[in-house]
């Protein structure tokens, strides 16, 4: 109980103090609005329905970005782990592709998919997609050498090893891979907003930018990491279900 008060209070107190300062200070609007003034700007973009558009957009975005960056890390892992000379071949492009900044990329994501929504979905799959696969890699070579000995010792083929052994002992490594490219889908999301995209929350925020609209960009941020915390407690509660499921089974 003390715990939870103390999170209520913690939030509340820094909300008061951000609020005081900015009031007592005299600083302006421009630089660092103070959080009644963001709220404001909050209500007014929700009540009047503009910001829902460009919540939809940036939730589409990161879900497809997601969704297909994790698919893909996630059957490039598996391969990389069961074949040795490909993991060998493939894994030095891997690492090489994901060392260069994304930034540096959008340029040419936005040659090769044109502005919009397809531009940002590939730079958000690219992001995603090496977690799933470094995760996927550990969590499959992390296998019990003994139970891997007694799959071996029943004769157990390749695809019955990883799918009954292998993916079952990795899951949670796995999970926690997912876990992370939940939050760097959202970064990919807005970030590729800010280069290429006409819609969405990080279009906003350039839009509010050349505004001006210091509350406005606040109020963005704070819809933003409103989105992130959602998804990430959505992603918690899937995976609790798939570990809980797996200890039964």
């Amino acid at each position: 109980m003390t715990n939870r008060v103390a999170a209520i209070l913690l939030p509340l107190l820094l909300l008061a103090g951000w609020e005081g300062y900015c009031r007592w200070s005299g600083i302006p609007a421009l630089v660092l609005p103070p959080p009644s003034a963001v709220g404001a700007a909050l209500w007014s973009g929700l009540a009047s329905g503009r910001l829902l558009p460009h919540l939809a957009v940036t939730a589409a975005e990161m879900a497809l970005g997601l969704g297909i960056g994790c698919l893909v890390g996630f059957v490039a892992g598996v391969a990389l782990a069961e074949v040795a000379g490909l993991r060998r071949l493939l894994y030095p492009y891997v690492i090489a592709s994901q060392v260069v900044p994304k930034l540096a990329l959008a340029p040419l994501f936005i040659l090769w998919f044109g502005f919009g929504m397809t531009s940002t979905v590939a730079i958000t799959a690219l992001i995603c997609f090496f977690p799933l696969l470094e995760n996927t890699l550990t969590g499959l070579d992390r296998v019990d050498p003994a139970k891997r000995e007694l799959f071996r010792m029943l004769r157990a083929g390749r695809w019955r090893t990883l799918t009954r052994l292998k993916i079952p002992s990795g899951l949670p490594v796995i999970l926690a891979g997912l876990r992370v490219a939940v939050v760097l889908a959202l970064v990919g999301a807005v970030v590729g907003e800010f280069i290429g995209g006409r819609q969405g929350l990080g279009a906003s925020i350039i839009a509010a930018q050349g505004m001006m609209d210091t509350p406005l960009m606040f109020a963005l941020f704070a819809v933003i990491a409103a989105l992130g915390m959602l998804v990430y407690q959505a992603t918690l509660l899937v995976e609790r279900w798939l570990l809980s499921r797996q200890a039964k089974g």
